[in-house]
This record gives C-alpha cells, sequence and structure tokens, in this order.
C-alpha cells in the first residue's frame, strides 16, 4: 500500500528545504513528503494525488506566501484532502490571524517559525496529529458489532467501546449485506443483539457491559483487598486524582461504571481548556489522562457499580453491586453528574432509540442528512449543536429562555450565530415524542403562547442539566437537598446529630462528614462545574488525603 502523503508549502526556499529535511528525518519511513512552493503548486499537486486515490494525513503551509496565503491554501484543500489534518507555519506578528483561522476553517494547529529544536516544537505536535489521522484511516481490523440503529443495548455497547478507546465497527443489520451475512452466520433467528465479534474469533450476544469488559481483557476486578486510597468515579476529577496519588507514591484503585471520562469523556470540543489553543475532544482528554494514570501505577477497575460505603474505623470498605468489596485508608468520591432527564410524555420509552443524553463523535457522524434536534442552552449544548452540524443536514436548538447568552460562552453564541445549517428556537420546549420502535416525531411547544407544532425527527440530544451520583452513600455522608456533598466549611457548620462533624479538628477543605471520605469535582456542592476546576478540585483532594493519613 502506497505511503499517505504529508505536503509542506512554503514560497522560501531555505525555509521549505529546512522543514522537508525536518519532516523526513522523522516521519520518511511511513509517510512520503512533498514539496510546493506555492499554493496555486499546492492545490494542483493535491488534485493530482486525489485523482491518483492516495491519502494526504498532513500538510503544513507557511501563512505569509504571495498570491494565495497559507490560510487560504487550507481553506481551499480541504475538498481535495477532507480529512488530512491541516498545520500553519506562522511569525509571532501573525498570530491573532492563526487563532481566529483555527474557528474559521478548522486549522488542527499552528506553529511560530523557527520551529528548533525539532524534537520540543515540532514533532510532538505532528505526532499527536499523525496519530489521530491513523486511527481514523488505518485498514481496520478490530472489533466488529452486529445491531439495530435503534437498538438500546446496541448503542450501548458502541458507547463502552468508543468511550474506553477500543476500536471497533459498525455494522449496521438493516443496511449492511455483510452485517445480516455475519448475523446469519452467528446469530440465526431470535439471537440477541448486538454481536460483538472479537478479534479472537469469540462471539457475544446481547451481551452487558462486564462482560464486554472481561471480553475486552479490560480489568473489571481489583489486584488487591487494600489500598491507601480508593477513587470513586473516572471523569477528569478521579483521574486528576489518581494521577497525582499514584505519582505520590499512594497505592491508588479507581473504580468507574461506564468508562474513563464521564461526561466531558463525551464532549465533542473542550475549547477553554488551558493550554490547548484550538481545543481537544473529552475522548482524547480522558484518554490522555487514563494512561497517564496507569503509567504511574494506577490501577483501572471498569464496569463495575459502587453500591455502598462502610466505614469501618480508620478504614473504609467500598462495596460492589455483586456483594464484593474492596478496603481503603481514603476514598475520594469523584462520581460527578448524571444527565436530568427530559419529562417531556412519551420521551423515556424512546431513550437511546432517537432520544440520547450527551453526544459523542459516533452519534454526530450517524446523523449526516438528516435534521438533528438538541434541547438545551449552556455550553455543553452549544458545542454539541456545533460537532453535529458538521454532520446534519439541519440542527435545531430548542431554547427555553429567551438569550442564547443567557448560559451559554460568548465565543460558542457567535459560532452558532454564523453557522448556516443551525437554528436557534427560543422559549420553546419539547412537548411530546413519539414513535413505534424509535423516535420518529417531537412536538414542540411555543411557551408563550403555547402552540404546539408536530416536526419529523429521528434524533433528539437532551443538554438540560445534570444530578449528582450519590444515593449509594447512605445518610452518614451529607449532602444538600439535590444530592450534592458537604464538604469543608459546609460540613463544620453542620448542627444534625446524624451528620455533624465528629472530631476535635476541622475537616479538610474537600473532606466529607465521614473522616477519611473526600468529595472533588461536580459531585461536591459548589463546585465550578467546568473541565479544569474538577482536575485542579482532584488534585487537591490528594493533598487532603496526605494530611488525613498523617493523622491516624
Amino acid at each position: 500500500m502506497a505511503r499517505p502523503i504529508i505536503l509542506t508549502v512554503d514560497d522560501d526556499v531555505t525555509v521549505s528545504q529546512a522543514i522537508t529535511r525536518d519532516l523526513r528525518s522523522r516521519y520518511a519511513d511511513r509517510y512520503r513528503i512533498v514539496r510546493a512552493g506555492s499554493g496555486a503548486e499546492a492545490l494542483a499537486a493535491l488534485d493530482e494525488l486525489a485523482q491518483r486515490d492516495l491519502q494526504v494525513a498532513l500538510i503544513v503551509s507557511d501563512h505569509r506566501m504571495p498570491e494565495m496565503t497559507g490560510i487560504e491554501l487550507l481553506e481551499r484543500s480541504r475538498p481535495l484532502t477532507p480529512g488530512a489534518k491541516r498545520v500553519l507555519l506562522t511569525a509571532y506578528a501573525d498570530t491573532d490571524v492563526a487563532i481566529k483561522a483555527i474557528n474559521d476553517i478548522g486549522l488542527d494547529h499552528y506553529l511560530m517559525k523557527p520551529w528548533a529544536p525539532p524534537e520540543e516544537r515540532l514533532y510532538p505536535v505532528l505526532d499527536d496529529l499523525l496519530d489521530e489521522w491513523d486511527r481514523a484511516n488505518s485498514r481496520f481490523e478490530g472489533v466488529r458489532v452486529v445491531g439495530n440503529k435503534w437498538s438500546e443495548r446496541s448503542y450501548d455497547t458502541r458507547m463502552f467501546l468508543a468511550r474506553n478507546h477500543v476500536a471497533y465497527q459498525w455494522l449496521e443489520l438493516e443496511r449492511d449485506a455483510e452485517a445480516q451475512r455475519l448475523y446469519d452466520l452467528f446469530g440465526g433467528a431470535g439471537s440477541e443483539l448486538p454481536l460483538v465479534l472479537m478479534t479472537d474469533g469469540s462471539v457475544l450476544r446481547g451481551a452487558a457491559m462486564p462482560e464486554l469488559a472481561d471480553a475486552l481483557g479490560l480489568s473489571t476486578k481489583a489486584e488487591s483487598a487494600l489500598y491507601d486510597v480508593v477513587v470513586v468515579g473516572a471523569g477528569p476529577a478521579g483521574l486528576a486524582a489518581a494521577v497525582y496519588a499514584s505519582s505520590e507514591g499512594l497505592r491508588v484503585a479507581v473504580i468507574e461504571r461506564d468508562a474513563p471520562g464521564g461526561q466531558a469523556g463525551q464532549s465533542a470540543r473542550i475549547e477553554n481548556y488551558l493550554g490547548f489553543p484550538n481545543g481537544l475532544s473529552g475522548s482524547d482528554l480522558s484518554h490522555r489522562a487514563t494512561t497517564q494514570a496507569k503509567r504511574l501505577g494506577a490501577e483501572m477497575v471498569l464496569a463495575r457499580t459502587v453500591e455502598a460505603l462502610e466505614p469501618r474505623g480508620c478504614i473504609h470498605a467500598v462495596r460492589f453491586d455483586d456483594g464484593s468489596e474492596i478496603e481503603a485508608r481514603a476514598v475520594i468520591v469523584a462520581t460527578g453528574v448524571s444527565y436530568r432527564l427530559l419529562a417531556a410524555q412519551g420521551v423515556s420509552e424512546l431513550t437511546g432509540k432517537g432520544v440520547f443524553y450527551g453526544a459523542s463523535a459516533n452519534d454526530a457522524r450517524a446523523t449526516e442528512g438528516d435534521d438533528v434536534y438538541i434541547v438545551g442552552a449552556a455550553n455543553s449544548a452549544g458545542q454539541a449543536a456545533l460537532h453535529l452540524a458538521q454532520f446534519a443536514k439541519r440542527v435545531v436548538l430548542l431554547v427555553r429562555g429567551n438569550s442564547l447568552a443567557a448560559g451559554m460562552s460568548q465565543y460558542l453564541v457567535e459560532r452558532i450565530e454564523a453557522a448556516e445549517n443551525i437554528e436557534v428556537r427560543l422559549g420553546t420546549e419539547v412537548a411530546r415524542g413519539t414513535g413505534t420502535d424509535h423516535l420518529e416525531t417531537l412536538t414542540i411547544a411555543d411557551r408563550a403562547t403555547g402552540v404546539e407544532e408536530d416536526v419529523a425527527a429521528n434524533w433528539l440530544f437532551v443538554f438540560i442539566g445534570a444530578l449528582p451520583r450519590t444515593d449509594w452513600l447512605g445518610d452518614d455522608v451529607a449532602r444538600d437537598d439535590h444530592g450534592f456533598i458537604l464538604t469543608g466549611p459546609d460540613v463544620a457548620a453542620l448542627t444534625d446529630d446524624a451528620t455533624r462533624w465528629q472530631l476535635e479538628r476541622q475537616p479538610f477543605l474537600l473532606e466529607t462528614s465521614i473522616p477519611g471520605v473526600f468529595a472533588a469535582g461536580d459531585v461536591r456542592r459548589s463546585s465550578m462545574k467546568r473541565v479544569a476546576s474538577a482536575v485542579g478540585e482532584g488534585s487537591s483532594s490528594v493533598s487532603n488525603v496526605h494530611l488525613y493519613l498523617e493523622t491516624i
């Protein structure tokens, strides 16, 4: 198979030779490096490569070129190379233009000249971009999933695989001849969907997530009976706690019910996270954090549900839903929040069958050419709208209030207003959802007049707030009326005998009403509900754990 292409574009011969030299030094064994001296020459080369059906993985272009700037070239190259990664070389004076290009043309990254030493300023950026391109374009040799498009179990299986970064191929039974062949071969009439065909030749039929996790070789059982710290929840707060605790010599187990990343792991794009000027996906962030935690020694236990916490003096028992348990000297609760359910008539019966809470990259591709409806007006809804709009024919954002800007960051509002295929309907809500085996019709109501409108719809994504996962903690852990955990000063102020602080010392900042049990991230009352703040609280909770361990 022909090597994919990396195209460099620069009118300055010296710079062109330098970037080509550095690229060949690093990537010549896997990619073919092609040079062009102008935007016009580059477009001609890309047209020829497209006609020869050769893949272009990366375009690295200087910005300041006569006749056609680098940004103009990268924008015009998109129809010829829709999947290629695009990097702009700029001078310091052009950084504002490059940042604007991230939003305007989907620029993947910009680098300031000079990029020496390339080992520090060039290769790490390009390695990440090329790895991402390889994952999206390499020949598939992973798990195959045969299922029904509107099957809730099929959807859950796909989401579990995607969020655990397991490569898989989706084969839809109603559309793909190969899916029907595999179903007849391995399933047969009446077999429960989905069929999951593993790389070792084994087949799972309608498997629950723990069974699927075991088959994939994911760790679903703790290796030890006692840990220094057990972290319940592997969202940004839990993963940050795991990274810092394990790096500081504590023995750590992280228990996760679904998959690492939490709600943030499903975000199509996190654009306000410090240090990533062009944003990063929630999946990418969770994958990096999980890898980092494992490398530092944290143990990940996946697809396990914690149903109880039992203090035993200086030890805390964490009990699973199958009755088994592990113990820890300290516990960090980082279970985050679950999406609030939409109360509209008929919607609950269609969950996973056209009605979804949150949106992933897989969801977006499945909506290609369709109309999509989104309920919500916060940043998560705005990010989902922009991501889905790349594939859907039309995205309709349903907002209960009279202003989109009231609950959404201005940069998202501006991009939504500029998108040609996104429609914002203020003062509206979903009254009903109907369909046989999947969502077919939505009834949308005007909140001011009460007038209702029926629209054909197969896709509804809901972002209407969230509630904490804390019922399993029992009555000894103090919570507010909404279920969020009280910590630190809030615990010290409690007067109820059942939950008031019992020790002479004051509770540590993130400590709950049970000494040695801490809370971090969205599950905690008064948290900021931002990824960066969750990461900060997760790391801070470890310093609290150290202080606590010194007292026992």
